[in-house]
């Protein structure tokens, strides 16, 4: 059987994938999505400024708006306990001039978002629901097989296909694994207390708790805890599990009412040493994973996206050649580099008992908490990544002893 031939292939089912998919198609790319029907999936996304411009960008931001919780401000509260502990640090969207952070939306919510606006660049997007079993990668052309023999030929392979990237393991592109003794329970619930547009993160000594908003009083919450405690926590029946989600949040939002399912992920983190091979690329998991600590995850992935498909636009003559995957590394090392170290240096922070650590950690969310213009160019480094980061480096050193800043 001779293969199907197109521009460009997207494997993999999750939400990077589904959106890559669709940038692809809406910029005029005969693009192929070879993905096994996606599982149901309870947990939500909080999208933070840039994912927000890049859905914006493909038209459906507006559709979202209808289905998401705007986040209007950020609260970290170090509940660790120990003896060295932060002040609490509040980010307000008002307070760098934006109307909020981002949109917090359910996954299932999103995902079908993508799926009905997919429909409407049908003449150069096809779907295939199948599992890949193979991939063959070659200087013209990538080939894919899938689960019942199918074929597919493309120019460009966008691997979003996971932590166990298929693409990846084709590319034979190192990656370094690790874990963390921490399991993450994923939960929706309502409560009685409005929410008013806040995400509070309580970092605690076994990882984050985090709250983050839904729609009217409801709000999902991503909870890290040792193995042994998550496997209790998840047997609990659900009105015990309800009241120790309102003593985790010290009853801020009052009673608590946990929804079924509740979700447990082992934490794990990974870091492949290069994004790209011979006519492919990764994006989102399939290239980085760590902790759910800062809404990174996913929009991370979404950045991948939008990189690759900047790149492949100035490339139009050869998507998938060698010069526009070497501008898509070049694009994506430092930003994917820094936000992993980022997120793995502050949950290894939550976990040490080591004093010096934990003073490290409460002075620098110290100074986020009195110092107006350090805590602004955290946000707007938040909301455009690398928008902010020297401004960061020059306010900090200021602080230091015998440090001024310069200018």
């Amino acid at each position: 059987m001779n293969p199907s031939r197109h521009e460009i292939g997207i494997v993999g089912g999750g939400l990077a994938g589904a959106s890559a998919a669709l940038a692809f198609a809406q910029a005029g790319f005969d693009t192929v999505h070879i993905a096994a029907p996606h599982r149901h999936d309870g947990r939500s996304t909080a999208l933070i400024g840039p994912s927000v411009r890049f859905l914006e960008r493909l038209g459906i931001v507006q559709a979202l708006e209808e289905r998401a919780q705007p986040m209007f401000a950020m609260r970290l509260v170090d509940d660790t306990g120990r003896l060295l502990r932060a002040a609490p640090v509040e980010f307000r969207a008002a307070e760098i001039g934006l109307p909020y952070f981002g949109l917090n939306v359910l996954n299932r919510e999103l995902l079908e978002t993508l799926t009905q606006e997919s429909g409407k660049v049908a003449d150069r997007l096809t779907h295939v629901e199948e599992p890949v079993v193979s991939v063959d990668l070659e200087p013209e052309r990538a080939t894919v097989r899938t689960e019942s023999g199918r074929t597919i030929s493309c120019r460009l392979l966008v691997g979003s296909d996971g932590r166990h990237s298929v693409v990846r393991t084709a590319m034979q592109a190192p990656v370094r694994t690790w874990s963390y003794p921490q399991v993450a329970l994923v939960l929706n619930f309502g409560h009685q207390r409005d929410h008013e547009g806040i995400s509070t993160e309580f970092h605690t000594a076994t990882g984050p708790f985090t709250q983050v908003p839904l729609p009217g009083r409801r709000s999902s919450l991503v909870w890290v805890e040792t193995p042994d405690e998550a496997l209790r926590l998840k047997d609990l029946r659900v009105e015990d599990i309800s009241r120790e989600v309102e003593r985790r949040l010290h009853s801020i939002l009052g009673a608590v009412e946990v929804e079924e399912p509740i979700q447990s992920f082992p934490l794990s983190g990974a870091s492949v040493s290069r994004l790209s091979g011979l006519r492919s690329a990764l994006v989102g998991e399939a290239a980085h994973v760590f902790p759910p600590i800062g809404a990174q995850g996913l929009n991370l992935g979404i950045r991948d996206v939008e990189a690759l498909l900047d790149v492949a636009l100035d490339h139009r003559d050869d998507p998938g050649g060698t010069a526009m995957l070497a501008a898509y590394e070049a694009r994506r090392r430092a930003d994917v580099a820094t936000r992993t170290a980022a997120v793995d240096l502050l949950n290894r922070s939550l976990l040490t008992g080591f004093l010096p650590v934990q003073a490290a950690r409460a002075i620098g969310l110290g100074a986020l908490a009195s110092v107006p213009a350090l805590r602004h160019a955290l946000m707007r480094e938040g909301v455009q990544p690398g928008s902010a980061l020297a401004g960061i480096a020059a306010r900090v050193r200021s602080l230091l002893p015998g440090q001024r800043a310069s200018g």
